[in-house]
């Protein structure tokens, strides 16, 4: 007699940061999709350090429905490390990211689940059309470039906060130890067979997004210094060429002076040049220390973010 197959459990991870006006909205909405549907479900809802009010909507969520694992973050450690905390603290076979503010209807979930049923380990929600501000897709065009380069992200796939991923890829990544977690980039490391499937993003219904080029920075600050060595390479190649010009300047100095006699002249081209190389050194130097800084927490840290309080938690 042929057993049916078990029917896989799903993990909603939703990120909260001063959410307060629509968080509420978009947990109702999740757990409402899942429920339609049949679906075995739990929603893990992160509060990053929110200062709105925020934490206290989720746990009063949380009280009412056994589902919904309410986690409250002892202070704001950014979306990354909120998202691994959610990844570590869930028991769903599939687990599905998307934002707080809706501008992922969680009724498009659908579309992930479908195709992460063809045999994908991860599936990317590519937007029809993207509802962000221009400087936002700027952003993304840069940081996309470095998934492409260091990630080895490949050409035809999209990238995005909304995707499905498989357990044994999420086992994965929390099994890699980071201070500075880089999800989409732990993803294309640690999953084989990525795609993308259509889904809608929407407007953001309540207030405004809290990316900004601040964030936008650190995020790409966090790629190069945490899994690339673009910054030493970089440094070591501006270096050497500054190295052989030297050199080359300072045949040619000598050979002048061998050949004309010495002279006070190009005292001001002196100062220049120790102070173009002086300051390079110093660039040099930053870009070392911050090596070292980050190597540094990541050695004396042993987790990536602490948890104040937390609700219906099951790990």
């Amino acid at each position: 007699m042929n057993t049916p197959p078990k029917q896989p459990k799903y993990s909603a991870i939703i990120p909260v940061y001063n959410s307060a006006p629509i968080v509420g909205d978009t947990l109702d909405r999740t757990v409402a999709f899942f429920e339609q549907h049949g679906f075995d479900y739990e929603v893990v809802a992160v509060n990053d350090g929110s200062r709105d009010g925020s934490w206290e909507v989720v746990r009063a969520k949380a009280e009412a429905n056994p589902r919904i694992v309410a986690i409250n973050l002892l202070r704001n450690y950014g979306q990354h490390t909120a998202v691994l905390c959610g990844f570590k603290n869930s028991v769903g076979d599939y687990v599905i990211t998307l934002d707080d503010d809706l501008q992922n209807p969680p009724e498009e979930m659908i579309h992930l689940i479908r195709a992460a049923e063809e045999g994908h380990d991860v599936v990317f929600g590519r937007f029809r059309q993207k509802q962000h501000a221009g400087y936002r897709r700027w952003g993304s065009r840069l940081v996309g470039l470095l998934n492409t380069r260091i990630f080895r992200k490949p050409e035809d796939l999209t990238l995005s906060n909304f995707r499905i991923i498989r357990r044994d890829v999420v086992e994965r990544i929390c099994a890699y130890r980071t201070t500075y977690p880089y999800i989409p980039g732990l993803i294309l490391m640690f999953s084989g067979s990525p795609a993308n499937v259509w889904v809608e993003h929407r407007s953001r219904p309540v207030g405004k997004s809290n990316y900004n080029w601040l964030k936008i920075a650190e995020l790409v600050m966090r790629i190069l210094f945490n899994y690339s060595s673009f910054p030493l390479r970089l440094a070591s190649t501006a270096g050497a060429a500054v190295a052989i010009v030297s050199f080359l300047l300072g045949f040619f100095y000598l050979i002048r002076a061998l050949v004309t006699g010495f002279a006070v002249a190009g005292w001001a081209t002196l100062v220049v040049m120790l102070a173009f190389f002086n300051g390079l050194l110093v660039l040099m130097m930053s870009m070392l220390g911050e090596y070292v800084v980050r190597l540094l927490n990541q050695a004396s840290s042993a987790e990536s973010y602490h948890i104040g309080e937390a609700l219906n938690r099951h790990v």
